[in-house]
């Protein structure tokens, strides 16, 4: 599992819609950890319009989509809270309202608004497995094997 914002630095943050060049460093990045047999989670804010286009997105064979969403007034106050560092200004809350209200109807979604942390990490985990449970089993088997080796 890994977050994207680790790597969104000046060299990467182009001023291109999509943000391609951060995009396809992931995408490779993820690729790179996939060859050696593990599933890749990346988390973070993006819509398929900004991968799949992409070359690096021959990759993957599947990329499946989640988006965690609040209630308008609940991811506000939950924004306005996080330290002043990650710079969420109003118009910037204002455009991830938009955003939020728009992604629900783009891939599935988990509404937080009045769900506990323990919940959301629940179903978080139950969507990725029911995604990638087959490859999971599969590297557990394998790894399995090795030690009795």
């Amino acid at each position: 599992m890994l977050e994207q914002d680790v790597l969104w630095t000046g060299a990467l943050r182009d001023d291109v819609p999509g943000n391609p060049a951060f995009r396809g460093a992931w995408l490779r990045m993820a690729a790179m950890l996939h060859q050696n047999g593990r599933p890749v989670v990346l988390c973070g804010t993006v819509a398929p319009q900004e991968l799949e286009p992409l070359p690096e997105r021959v990759f993957f064979s599947d990329v499946h989509y989640l988006a965690l969403v609040a209630d308008n007034e609940t991811l506000r106050r939950r924004l306005r809270a996080r330290p002043a560092w990650r710079e969420w200004d109003e118009p910037r809350i204002e455009e991830m309202i938009e955003f939020n209200l728009w992604i629900r109807g783009q891939v599935e979604s988990i509404d937080t608004t009045d769900a506990r942390l323990d919940d959301v990490v629940t179903a978080v985990e139950n969507w990725v497995r029911a995604r990638i449970g087959s490859d999971l089993a599969t590297l557990h088997d394998s790894s399995a094997r090795s030690r009795s080796s």
